[in-house]
């Protein structure tokens, strides 16, 4: 039987109040951070030690509002405003493995909402292209990203479907919000050999997870899992 993982669409959150984080809510976090690796992540089958790494390392906690944080470390995921989420831990981290990642590449992410899948995968690679098409995501993002010292992050205001041209061609492709069909587009620019992780699907319906690697010019692909994302936007969409 196929697994299901709910990637549930929100509305707009106002987000307030300092991002300070004294000493013992850090040793908090961390051990919170440890407890959903344990549980989350490796107890599902998550193996690669390069993003049990970055998983125990990113502080999740500070991709959400403040409002969210005591729940940043459980095993569902959270809206970040603007009608988007912050993916499940498990997801983040099976997309990730799947994609099976080198420190010299370089990853094309669509969809960079919070930044924190951005970030998990700028602990393992050389350099991350992301493309979110909400401006106030992609600036808020970039704030936090900056903030945590990623200068490996490259984020772009704009549409995913049109990917990155100037910089393809890419080790890995993954979008963290689904077409209704792989974008041609994001194919051409995913080196030969390359992989790629995409939710499939409509808006509001069941989506398939396909994971795919480049042979020949073409993408040739299995389904993962079940789940559901929010979709993704183009200028023309």
């Amino acid at each position: 039987m196929k697994r299901i993982f709910w990637q549930l669409t929100f509305f707009c959150l106002a987000i307030s109040g300092s991002w300070t984080v004294s000493a013992r809510d850090k040793d908090d976090y961390a051990r919170s951070r440890e407890a959903m690796v344990a549980s989350q992540i490796v107890d599902r089958g998550i193996t690669d030690p390069d993003v049990l790494r970055a998983m125990r390392k990113v502080p999740r906690h500070l991709f959400v509002p403040e409002n969210y944080r005591a729940s940043a470390y459980a095993d569902y995921p959270l809206p970040i405003g603007e009608g988007q989420t912050i993916s499940q831990p498990y997801i983040v981290a099976f997309m990730t493995e799947v994609l099976r990642l080198k420190p010299g590449d370089r990853v094309l992410e669509i969809g960079t909402g919070s930044g924190y899948q951005a970030a998990i995968l700028a602990e393992i690679v050389k350099d991350v292209y992301s493309i979110e098409i909400v401006e106030a995501l992609a600036k808020r993002a970039e704030r936090t990203l900056i903030d945590l010292g990623y200068p490996n992050i490259h984020i772009r205001i704009g549409d995913g479907y049109k990917g990155w041209p100037e910089k393809a061609p890419f080790d890995g492709v993954m979008a963290t919000c689904a077409p209704e069909q792989i974008p041609e587009t994001l194919v051409d620019q995913l080196r030969e050999g390359g992989r790629m992780v995409i939710p499939v699907g409509r808006e509001g319906a069941i989506q398939r997870l396909i994971v795919g690697i480049k042979r020949g010019g073409r993408l040739k692909t299995e389904e993962a899992m079940l789940v559901r994302f929010v979709p993704m936007v183009g200028d023309d969409r």
